[in-house]
């Protein structure tokens, strides 16, 4: 098996985090993955935050409602989508989801947590100061894993079909 399919396929949402810093390297590489993801038209009409701060990882993990282990995350990435692109949300997305694989390839666990169509998103639009013109995608917490849980997926017969769908 080849890396990268290692990378995806070992990983797993983690929301418990072992006290211990992540480097700017390693930040700074998930950063980048995020930031090449595909985009339609180019338009790449995210802007990604990175929060640290102990009592503004509280704030956050206060108002989202099933992301209260933020606040013991050495980071906190905060993915937000320019409402006036027509494709922000699946733009974003892409984005979240390159940059969680991008931080498990160094080990760095983490959890997406939503944000769009959730209440909080304007609370923490305000609280992180981005311009209205932004709306919360997702909060991604990220640290280095206290515990990998072991998670049961479906079958693969249970989710796929070839050309036609028809039901069993």
């Amino acid at each position: 098996m080849n890396i990268g399919i290692t990378v995806i396929k070992s990983r797993r949402s983690v929301r418990s985090y072992r006290d211990a810093t992540i480097s700017e390297e390693i930040i700074h590489d998930a950063l980048d993955c995020a930031a090449l993801a595909p985009t339609a038209l180019n338009a790449q009409p995210w802007l990604i935050g990175t929060v640290r701060e102990k009592e503004m990882l509280r704030k956050i993990a206060d108002l989202a409602d099933y992301g209260k282990f933020i606040a013991t995350a050495p980071v906190c990435f905060a993915i937000f989508g320019k409402r006036d692109e027509k494709y922000y949300l699946e733009d974003c997305s892409a984005a979240t989801t390159q940059l969680i694989l991008g931080l498990w390839a160094y080990g760095v666990g983490s959890c997406w947590v939503a944000g769009d169509k959730k209440g909080y998103a304007e609370e923490v639009r305000k609280l992180l100061g981005i311009p209205k013109t932004y709306t919360l995608i997702s909060l991604v917490p990220a640290g280095y894993p206290a515990e990998v849980p072991t998670i049961q997926k479906k079958k693969r017969e249970e989710i796929l079909f070839s050309e036609r769908f028809s039901a069993p």
